[in-house]
């Protein structure tokens, strides 16, 4: 199994820290989590929130790339709709030039009911718009001059460059939980950023409906939230207010896009705690607790955000030395 982190780079107000800062100290765990042997690093988008929540990823994708030399770096999840897929297609191409074939793509529809309104895109469009983008995307990665007609977007005699350093291209990543998504992720990408036992079925059965190979599926999966560490207790003191303010922010924006993937906000911390959503275990507990998941729907990748909105990044890097030196030798052979 390959594991990765997850960052949004998010810095609400009441954290009082400057956004250079907390950029500078991302960079500096990120390039710590290369050396203690972490696989991937993906980057979160979102658009117009308040507490800075990274809406362009590939500028950091490319700093990412600049400051390591072996961990890969993926998008997770870069909201297609609101995006040019050939200036997506040249920045990606950028991107994985400067670390030399480390990039991973990975994309889908979105939700958010404020960034479809802020950028006038019709939301109902939003699967037409991403499968549109993604064929126009493979096409720039190619070797040949192209024409294109379609609902959205229409070209001609366009060629694109650089072109990324493999033969085999950038992989395609598609974002996905249910539905026709988990369908459009099996017809048009390469894996499957999404998971759980019910995604994963769907997934298996898509992938057979379109004749690719649905015995070695191609998953990325992030769990539950968790958090490695010697002392749970007293660390889920200082957590958990963190934990709540993210859990009501994701849930409101689902549930206001009629999407119920955590349910209502939670109320208070132990409603939050009754969910289980959110796990700081110590490391044989985080061990089990991954053991678990996989066992109910394997897959190929496992990554946490490990810099919850407003938590001390400090703090934050206990957790992930903690998670190298003894979660990932345990696991790493799943």
């Amino acid at each position: 199994m390959k594991f990765g982190l997850q960052y949004d780079l998010r810095n609400p107000l009441e954290s009082g820290r400057r956004t250079p800062d907390l950029y500078r100290e991302t960079l500096d765990q990120i390039r710590l989590a290369e050396e203690l042997g972490f696989d991937d690093i993906w980057l979160s988008e979102h658009h117009f929130v308040d507490d800075g929540y990274l809406p362009s990823l590939l500028p950091f994708a490319g700093a990412v790339a600049g400051q390591t030399k072996h961990i890969n770096i993926g998008t997770n999840i870069l909201l297609m709709p609101f995006h040019h897929p050939i200036r997506i297609a040249e920045d990606c191409a950028v991107v994985d030039n400067i670390s030399d074939g480390r990039f991973m793509f990975g994309a889908a529809v979105g939700y958010r009911l404020e960034e479809f309104s802020t950028f006038g895109v019709n939301r109902k469009h939003r699967g037409s718009i991403t499968e549109e983008a993604f064929e126009i995307i493979r096409l720039c990665w190619g070797e040949e001059e192209f024409d294109y007609v379609g609902k959205h977007f229409s070209f001609k005699g366009v060629r694109c460059t650089p072109k990324p350093v493999k033969k085999t291209g950038i992989p395609f990543w598609v974002g996905a939980h249910l539905g026709e998504a988990i369908r459009r992720a099996a017809r048009l990408g390469d894996g499957l950023l999404g998971g759980g036992p019910a995604g994963r079925a769907a997934y298996v059965d898509a992938l057979k409906e379109y004749g690719k190979d649905f015995e070695n599926p191609r998953i990325a999966s992030s769990g539950r939230f968790i958090f490695c560490s010697r002392e749970p207790e007293k660390d889920w003191s200082k957590l958990s207010r963190h934990a709540l303010y993210q859990m009501q922010r994701y849930a409101g924006w689902f549930s206001a896009a009629g999407e119920s993937i955590f349910g209502e906000p939670p109320k208070d911390i132990p409603e939050l705690e009754a969910r289980g959503i959110y796990r700081v275990g110590t490391p044989e507990e985080i061990v089990e607790i991954i053991r678990q998941e996989h066992a109910a729907a394997p897959y190929e990748r496992h990554f946490f955000f490990p810099i919850w909105p407003g938590v001390e990044v400090e703090m934050a890097t206990r957790s992930v030395r903690l998670f190298a030196e003894e979660v990932i030798p345990v696991l790493k052979y799943l």
